[in-house]
């Protein structure tokens, strides 16, 4: 079957065949399995860590590969592409989410410690954000950071902390003073890298209906201690120095739903291609077809889309990044869940048969509709900055 690829995985050819590589060492089944014994992909993310692909935006002083975004983007694309879906992009993703922040406002000491142990795949670090009573609403966060001698006493909740089980550290906001003024609610919030594995800590992991090869989890601070060594920034504009990595996690999400998308039109094209009823292939009837032209293009044109947003970030003028990083993220994530959900479609009965894999893809690209910023949040920024309109919320 000749599937047209996209124009723009035509960037990175060295890259996307070394992800191709590493993805056909771990199929469907594969990812499966890990998926229904809720079991973290060990064997592949040291595979991945091992192809030096954790690293790639780090720079070679800190032991890894100097690459760009544009890089990143690239190779989780090529894996969600690959059959492991967000499952495998999450493995991976989740502890290269600090890297922006880090290395724009970490220390010396501190880019030296962990840089080095994240492109290794010894340090997973996680992201430690969103609360049970806040979530979009970063600055309404109760987590409180109380001086201490030393450092700070932490008390709070998080939820949806994807990979804390599997995590050694977390990059974590908490509130240390109140805000400067109504106006400026996002003031007084503090970004940490601290430890998981503490005594202080319980991390209670949240069942799930997909996605259940990362665990996400609450994760509860009890007077946590944190040391000064480890504030990351200047103390009070921790949600400012956030966002250096929410551009860039927008972006992630793009390319690995473009990824989800891709092997759902390929598996549902060549089971249209094969399935014959009525003496005649599937694929032959419009009310097949069609749909799949028009997931295909819904890709094509957000591939566009993603793609120069990743060049915008990496001209380093961020005036309009914003916009095009979440335009890329609204726009991927809505192609990608359409692509699945007509590849269900053309599955029939079959999309809810777990040996076909149709049914795991949806799951999970419906998800990123929602996390980490749900689409309709993202329809109230365009709103207000691209159109003018008053702020809704």
């Amino acid at each position: 079957m000749d599937f047209q690829p996209f124009p723009h995985q035509s960037t990175k050819p060295d890259l996307r065949r070394l992800v191709q590589s590493i993805c056909a060492k771990f199929d469907e089944d594969y990812w499966a399995s890990c998926d229904e014994e809720k079991r973290f992909p060990e064997e592949f993310f040291r595979e991945f860590a091992k192809a030096g692909l954790l690293g790639i935006t780090i720079p070679e002083e800190y032991g890894g590969g100097g690459g760009t975004l544009s890089d990143q983007v690239a190779v989780l694309e090529e894996l969600a592409a690959g059959g492991g879906a967000i499952n495998a992009c999450s493995s991976v993703h989740i502890p290269l989410l600090c890297i922006p922040a880090l290395l724009a406002f970490g220390s010396d000491e501190q880019k030296q410690a962990y840089l080095p142990r994240i492109a290794a795949g010894e340090l997973f670090v996680t992201f430690g954000v969103t609360e049970p009573d806040a979530g979009t609403d970063t600055a309404s966060i109760s987590t409180r950071a109380v001086p201490a001698d030393g450092g700070y006493l932490v008390s709070g909740t998080k939820v949806w902390n994807s990979g804390a089980l599997r995590g050694d550290k977390i990059l974590l906001l908490a509130r240390t003073s109140p805000p400067d003024s109504d106006r400026k609610r996002a003031t007084g919030l503090t970004l940490f890298l601290t430890d998981l594995n503490a005594p202080t800590i319980d991390i209670r992991p949240i069942p799930k209906i997909g996605r259940n090869a990362v665990a996400s989890a609450e994760v509860f601070f009890r007077e946590h201690f944190i040391p000064d060594s480890e504030v990351l920034g200047e103390v009070g504009r921790g949600f400012y120095h956030l966002l250096h990595s929410l551009n860039g996690e927008r972006l992630y999400l793009s390319a690995e739903a473009l990824g989800v998308g891709r092997w759902a039109l390929r598996a549902a094209s060549k089971y249209a291609a094969e399935r014959v009823v009525f003496d005649r292939p599937i694929g032959m009837n419009q009310a097949v077809q069609h749909p799949l032209a028009a997931s295909y293009l819904g890709l094509l044109a957000a591939g566009q889309v993603v793609y120069r947003a990743v060049e915008e970030y990496e001209s380093g003028d961020q005036a309009g990044v914003g916009t095009l990083a979440n335009s890329a993220k609204y726009l991927a994530t809505e192609a990608a869940f359409a692509a699945t959900d007509s590849s269900m479609q053309v599955f029939g009965g079959y999309s809810f048969a777990r040996e076909y894999h149709i049914g795991r893809h949806w799951i999970e690209s419906r998800l990123q509709r929602i996390a980490p910023v749900n689409n309709q949040m993202i329809l109230n920024f365009i709103a207000e900055r691209s159109l003018g309109l008053p702020r809704s919320y």
